[in-house]
């Protein structure tokens, strides 16, 4: 994830910098966050859904207690921050026991959840568990978020969802993924956000993960995605700036799935504030880019573990076999080595990026889907040869957004098919 509020406000004033943009080479957490699948069915079909989720009940699910001792473990391990999500997770009969006992461990506890199911026979449940951030995902205007939510109405329901959150007091956000078929409504949802007072916007870029894979020919054509990065960093510099002045409350914009944000936001700083240049790079420079393997993990609904959302087709263990402090630690893993290291072994364009200690080679799930080969340039960077510093004979990866290159039925080496 890329705390772009972070950096902008940073460049505004000289209070010091948090702990998410301490430098990540010298500064090793004490565990990753773990978002965790708790449940797989969902009262939506959506789109760009990575867990493929549908309205049944799958099996092998984790209970209770099974739940309870991988808290215990991560507890711990050192982890910190548990992100529970599904499916819907609220369809879980047992979310709100799971969320109590989370807030008394001490975890910082967050809520991904479409929105659809918060009502007023439950918003007290939710605001007495004390979620410390309520994610509600919403894909544009109404008629959008119909569209891509497979349900006439979802939108006025996640609505009604995040003002009862709002009205509850509980930090609510917005989340969006931003594809071909959504960009145009990008200033709606800025101008949503605005007028219903809401915390946090987070825009996930596209990535090739479960509908999202299969739906990958809609990912968005470069040109689109820097005319949104523009917009999003205008926005929330507008924002530094009223903040500053007094004229309206703190707001926190993030966006995940795409590193090359870091880097592209350096560049926007030298054409746009080039006075605050050198400052932004020195804390790009300390961010460390993906974190996938590293700072953020995963535990789907059955209790694999991922190294993070986006790679449930590949496993490093299972939770019911082993704890996750074992699995996590483990490096035998090729995929998990890799991502491990300080420098990951990527290669074409990222390997002779000038900013790869920025962006740390991006999202390895892009290059995988399209390539077979973890280490591959990935597909989904949006700036050209020039801006990162690559020979111009260094040409990109001759690849349309969705054609896979590979055979599906032979995983390539190191992949491990999930069970």
């Amino acid at each position: 994830m890329f705390r772009l509020s972070q950096y902008l406000y940073q460049l505004n004033n000289k209070t010091p910098a948090p702990d998410a943009v301490k430098p990540a080479i010298t500064a090793k957490p004490s565990g990753p966050v773990v978002i965790w699948n708790l449940i797989r069915r969902c009262n939506l079909t959506c789109k760009h859904c990575y867990a493929t989720s549908a309205d049944k009940i799958f099996p092998d699910e984790l209970d209770t207690a099974a739940v309870y001792r991988v808290m215990d473990d991560l507890k711990a391990y050192g982890v910190r921050v548990l992100i529970l999500s599904g499916g819907e997770p609220l369809m879980r009969p047992d979310i709100f026991d799971i969320s109590h006992r989370a807030r008394n461990m001490g975890f910082y506890v967050g809520l991904s959840s479409n929105g659809t199911l918060i009502n007023k026979d439950n918003i007290k449940k939710i605001e007495q568990v004390g979620y410390d951030y309520v994610g509600i995902s919403i894909d544009g205007k109404p008629e959008t978020h119909d569209k891509f939510r497979r349900k006439q109405g979802a939108y006025n329901e996640a609505l009604h969802g995040i003002r009862l959150c709002h009205d509850a007091d509980i930090k609510v956000g917005l989340r969006f993924t931003l594809t071909q078929d959504n960009q145009q409504d990008l200033p709606a949802l800025l101008q949503l956000m605005k007028d219903e007072a809401i915390d946090k916007f987070y825009l996930s870029h596209l990535n090739y993960a479960g509908r999202g894979n299969k739906n990958r020919s809609n990912d968005l054509h470069h040109k689109m995605t820097r005319e949104a990065m523009d917009l999003l960093f205008e926005t929330c510099w507008n924002d530094v700036i009223e903040f500053n002045k007094g004229t309206t409350k703190r707001r926190e914009f993030v966006t995940g799935n795409n590193d090359a944000d870091g880097v592209y936001l350096l560049l926007w700083v030298k054409k746009h504030l080039p006075q605050y240049a050198e400052k932004i790079h020195h804390l790009l420079n300390n961010w460390g880019g993906n974190a996938s393997g590293v700072n953020i993990s995963n535990i789907d609904n059955i209790g694999n573990v991922h190294p993070d959302t986006m790679w449930w087709d590949y496993t490093i263990g299972n939770i019911k076999q082993r704890p996750f402090s074992q699995i996590w630690s483990d490096t035998s893993d090729p995929l998990m080595a890799g991502l491990k290291q300080t420098s990951r072994p990527v290669e074409g364009r990222c390997a002779h990026c000038s900013f790869l200690r920025i962006c740390g080679g991006n999202s390895r799930t892009r290059a995988w889907q399209l390539t077979g080969n973890f280490w591959a340039e990935d597909p989904g960077c949006y700036l050209s040869n020039a801006e990162i510093g690559v020979d111009k004979q260094q040409n990109r990866l001759q690849l349309t957004p969705w054609s896979r290159q590979i055979n599906p039925n032979k995983p390539a080496k190191g992949h491990r098919v999930l069970p």
